[in-house]
């Protein structure tokens, strides 16, 4: 209990200060990476050659947040998204719900509301929505989307629309025609756009992403790198010619990466290169307060100065762990949720090391007896299926 960790005087009303203080800075420092091409990360941006500045677009529409019962007017922020001609919302709505913790119809009312009220133009789908991944299940997200834009009648144009190709997994024998698992290969990459084309309901996808590497990496959550998982992959260059390809063919028009590594941008750099292709304009990967990998080396890699490649930070809550929702008990574990499958824990271990390593300098270490290490040497998950997506600003 909160009593047995903190001094009992004033104790619940700090702790509401620390928690708003500490989700306004989560999502301050994720929206100072997210949809960048790429700002520095702690509040140092980095200039890229092209215009980089944040910019209205003609038209935008001014939104109207509610906080504690004052309408406060706002606008949203428009960056260009790494090497592409692509201007995107500061925020991107995120999709993996739709069919599964919510509804078709609700799916819709929040894309209307992301795109009319807020000032939205950015969305990102995934072959493989709505999580959990069931075969039943499967495809509803697009669907939903493909509803909300023909009820609409927003002009194709007026929609940055990026999806996600599986990468690979034994496990999910239900995607490919042939019934096997997926792979980054040339003809799955080229069978999932299509089967994405035709549930979206549309002629092209403005960013195909690889959800996640078809060679073996540490994943959703895992962070440590172990050499005897290595095996057999498609090579580099394969997965690059589909996406040289699938350009030329009009069906996408810009690509990019998704949970991948330093190691795995360049060599995608490099083979772009080599083929003639045009290289990775974005990299999706989870980055908050707790996940921050990508600060040691993926910044350098995606700087301006260098491959200039565009963060879309998800998961900028951490799953909701800075909420501290979970501590309180105001949210049920979803079986198939980041917490189901292991990734909450993780990030709750995180969270509560910070407390650690905070708590003392904020109130003082003769005042503020630190939290047990007892609760984090049980607090280690790991992933089973894959859970990725788009950045959980709006569900969390």
């Amino acid at each position: 209990s909160h009593s047995q960790r903190w001094p009992a005087m004033h104790s619940h009303e700090w702790l509401q200060r620390r928690g708003r203080a500490l989700v306004a800075l989560a999502l301050a420092l994720t929206m100072s990476l997210t949809v960048l091409s790429t700002s520095g990360v702690l509040g140092t941006p980095l200039q890229s050659a092209g215009s980089m500045m944040a910019r209205r677009l003609p038209g935008a529409r001014s939104a109207r947040v509610s906080r504690r019962n004052a309408i406060v007017p706002c606008a949203m922020k428009y960056n260009k998204l790494g090497n592409s001609d692509l201007v995107v919302s500061e925020v991107c709505l995120g999709t993996m719900t739709w069919g599964e913790q919510n509804t078709e119809d609700e799916g819709v009312e929040q894309l209307r509301t992301a795109f009319d009220d807020m000032g939205i133009n950015f969305l990102d789908t995934a072959e493989a929505y709505p999580i959990p991944l069931k075969a039943e299940t499967q495809g509803r997200t697009d669907r939903t989307i493909a509803r909300w834009m023909k009820e609409s009648n927003i002009a194709r144009d007026k929609v940055v629309l990026a999806t996600k190709v599986c990468g690979n997994s034994d496990g999910l024998t239900w995607f490919r025609k042939n019934g096997e698992g997926t792979k980054v290969s040339y003809d799955q990459i080229i069978e999932s756009v299509d089967a994405s084309l035709e549930r979206l309901n549309t002629d092209y996808i403005d960013l195909l992403q690889i959800h996640w590497p078809d060679r073996y990496v540490p994943l959703f959550g895992a962070n440590r790198y172990k050499i005897g998982e290595e095996r057999d992959s498609i090579p580099f260059e394969e997965q690059v010619r589909a996406m040289g390809d699938l350009i030329k063919q009009g069906k996408i028009r810009y690509w990019g990466l998704s949970n991948e590594t330093p190691y795995g941008t360049m060599m995608m750099v490099k083979a772009a290169e080599k083929l003639g292709v045009p290289p990775p304009v974005s990299i999706q990967n989870s980055y908050s307060l707790l996940v921050r990998e990508f600060e040691s080396g993926l910044t350098e890699v995606c700087s301006p100065r260098h491959e200039n490649i565009g963060l879309l930070a998800y998961s900028p809550l951490a799953g909701g762990v800075l909420t501290e929702k979970y501590e309180k008990g105001l949210a049920k574990d979803i079986p198939g949720s980041i917490s189901f499958l292991g990734t909450k824990t993780g990030t709750t271990a995180r969270w509560r090391l910070l407390q650690l390593r905070v708590t003392p300098r904020l109130l003082g270490s003769t005042t503020c007896p630190r939290p047990s290490l007892r609760s984090c040497s049980a607090s280690r998950g790991r992933s089973f299926h894959p859970q990725s997506s788009a950045q959980r600003q709006w569900s969390n």
